[in-house]
């Protein structure tokens, strides 16, 4: 009997602890936008446009010399 009283109160402890843990994921925005990551790697940067030109001026001019 106190066996079972024991494991009820683990599992409402393990339940409150996951019920705190996802309030704060919520403040703290961890689900603000959920969608937005994936289309970020499909964004021309333009930096990224930049560094290219820089490397392809860095081989043209080891090519040269």
């Amino acid at each position: 009997m106190s066996s079972m009283i024991i494991l009820i109160l683990i599992s409402l402890s393990f339940g409150l602890a996951a019920w705190f843990l996802f309030l704060w994921a919520v403040k703290s925005g961890q689900f603000d936008d959920v969608e937005r990551p994936k289309y970020r790697m499909l964004d021309d940067d333009e930096s990224d446009k930049d560094q290219e030109k820089e490397k392809g001026k860095e081989k043209n001019t080891k090519s040269d010399a």
